[in-house]
């Protein structure tokens, strides 16, 4: 992957990463919709997800390179389509802040530090939205809500740790080698 000479992978870029199938820092909806099967989505979810990422952030990944509709991510812009209404744990060039991380749970982790119930996630969006931005609610509640589906434990809960994994992509990894595992 080409990160225009900086050698340091950022966190979104490693979210991202893992839904580039061939690893040629260029992600198509098809390579979307594997990555979400891979995880363990169904079909209309992954299908969703693969319309809705891709066309979403291809143009904001590609500056100045003419519209394609094959609605291509360059893996190396991902920070260009950071949204807002967001938690900002990303920073505008796509790094971890552990900071604002932390601040997450330590303002809306009320029933347990580490861990968020639902009616929790949902103040959180609550509390990130952004007056008269419909995409960026749009965007953060998508996330948000595939990541509490996919990663909530059996009491409904979604822990600090799974949270952390979605921002680096290891949680990606590890449902996908449990889901292949299990096929076994």
């Amino acid at each position: 992957m080409d990160n225009h000479g900086n050698d340091k992978i950022t966190h979104l870029q490693k979210h991202v990463m893992f839904f580039d199938r061939n690893k040629d820092g260029i992600l198509y909806p098809s390579e979307t919709f594997i990555g979400f099967r891979a995880i363990g989505c169904g079909l209309l979810l992954s299908s969703f997800a693969a319309v809705f990422i891709n066309l979403g952030l291809s143009r904001k990944t590609r500056p100045g390179k003419p519209f394609s509709f094959r609605f291509p991510i360059e893996v190396s812009n991902i920070n260009l389509a950071i949204h807002t209404s967001d938690s900002g744990v990303y920073d505008q060039d796509g790094r971890f802040v552990a900071a604002k991380f932390d601040k997450v749970f330590a303002e809306h982790a009320k029933t347990h530090k580490d861990a968020l119930t639902y009616k929790e996630l949902k103040a959180l969006l609550r509390a990130n939205r952004e007056p008269k931005d419909l995409a960026g609610w749009i965007a953060a509640f998508s996330e948000w809500k595939i990541l509490y589906v996919i990663g909530k434990d059996k009491n409904g809960l979604l822990h600090k740790n799974t949270v952390k994994g979605v921002y680096d992509g290891s949680l990606f990894e590890r449902l996908a080698n449990e889901r292949a595992a299990k096929k076994k």
